[in-house]
């Protein structure tokens, strides 16, 4: 799985780039915000690589926040890759925070591709989790990392929600009490 790709900028449009390295040309899909960041001929983005039957695709971004917006997006049902990548198109990850935080529903639905069921959708699956920060340096905190880790474990999002309420603490600390509280439940 890659991760990351650094090198030159042979062709870049406002939602796809090409970039050479070691003789090879990449086509990486971006946002519209990352775009505006890349100014120099070289340069470095962060992946998501999504494999499919029929396709082998990847995802770059600037800034870090931005990749875990993604990413983040991308576990909610109905949300695929082309929405994931046009909200983050629109919204920087603190504006986006602010927007989940806020419960503003007219916001997303400005976001190409999201209606009102989808933005409601999106709302009510990170309502709980997305850290509402002024700066950018974090956007998802442990409290999304736990539950997408319990979630993967294949516990149900409602039970998951009540073990983790009111805890806090590093991602580690908040899997092992909510397991803890989910062996009651």
């Amino acid at each position: 799985m890659l991760i990351g790709i650094r090198g030159d900028v042979v062709l870049k449009e406002p939602t796809r780039v090409h970039i050479e390295t070691h003789g090879l040309v990449y086509e990486v899909n971006i946002s519209v915000n990352t775009s505006s960041n890349i100014e120099d001929k070289s340069v470095y983005l962060h992946l998501t690589q999504i494999i499919r039957e029929d396709s082998n695709t990847l995802y770059g971004f600037y800034d870090i926040n931005e990749k875990k917006m993604f990413d983040t997006l991308l576990k909610i049902n109905g949300v695929g890759p082309k929405v994931a990548l046009a909200v983050c198109s629109t919204f920087s990850p603190a504006t986006f925070a602010k927007v989940i935080s806020s419960k503003d529903v007219a916001m997303l639905k400005k976001v190409p591709g999201i209606g009102p069921k989808a933005a409601s959708r999106i709302l009510v699956e990170l309502a709980d989790f997305i850290v509402d920060s002024s700066e950018d340096t974090q956007i998802i905190n442990s409290n999304t990392e736990a539950f997408m880790a319990l979630e993967s474990l294949g516990f149900k999002k409602d039970a998951i929600t009540k073990a983790l309420k009111g805890e806090s603490g590093d991602t580690a600390t908040l899997v092992k009490i909510a397991l803890k509280k989910l062996q009651r439940l």
